[in-house]
């Protein structure tokens, strides 16, 4: 099964932004957690801050990956095209967010995604992309 996690904008900086509400670990090493415990996952993983580069990965591997995991961060609320690229490819995605959004700022309580994703999963920290891969499984 070949899985592709997609990070939107500042998620570059976890592990030093905000740790109160990110945590203290880089995605990277997150990632590395993952490989060593879905062995029989293909995982992929891409992040941009640049909206129309996210677009794109969702277009590139919207119909040849057997699953998306899609933390669009900021963009989440902000962006109809994301939310389009998600209903316009067949490969199921999972809406991930590692704060619970609901308990923060108002805006952060919409989503143009989560009408077209499969699920969605909020609130758990990193282990909200663990969760993601066992719902593909």
């Amino acid at each position: 099964m070949k899985i592709i996690i997609i990070n939107g904008p500042n998620l570059n900086l976890l592990g030093k932004r905000e740790p109160e509400i990110y945590g203290s670990q880089t995605f990277e090493d997150y990632f590395a957690i993952l490989q060593a415990e879905f062995p029989t996952l293909e995982l992929h993983y891409f992040q941009s801050n640049i909206e129309g580069e996210i677009i794109s990965k969702i277009h590139e591997t919207g119909f040849t990956f057997d699953g998306i995991i899609l933390n669009a961060a900021a963009y989440t609320h902000t962006s109809v095209g994301i939310g389009d690229a998600v209903k316009s490819i067949s490969t199921p995605v999972i809406e991930v967010h590692i704060s619970n959004t609901f308990s923060r700022e108002s805006f952060r309580h919409q989503s143009y995604i989560s009408p077209n994703a499969k699920g969605i999963i909020i609130g758990f920290g990193l282990d909200s992309y663990k969760l993601a891969l066992k719902a593909f499984q």
